[in-house]
């Protein structure tokens, strides 16, 4: 069985800190070009990368804001 992950991120909440790119062993993780609205950079997916989530948890460990939530989905 596989194990496919989703990391979604709260834009609303992030503060642009950087900490889950950092952390994040397969770097799939980038601050985007796109502000919230309180005017920070937001963390995001690189888009061709969603697949090479492992779900380590790292980023969400990391982030101080409680702005990732990671989804497990059993695959084939």
């Amino acid at each position: 069985m596989i194990f496919i992950y989703k990391v979604i991120f709260r834009e609303e909440r992030c503060k642009g800190c950087t900490l889950c790119e950092t952390v994040c062993p397969k770097k799939i993780i980038s601050m985007s070009s796109k502000l919230n609205d309180s005017g920070h950079y937001v963390a995001q997916i690189v888009h061709h990368k969603e697949k090479d989530c492992i779900g380590c948890g790292f980023c969400f460990r990391m982030c101080p804001d409680s702005v990732i939530t990671i989804v497990e989905n059993k695959g084939e």
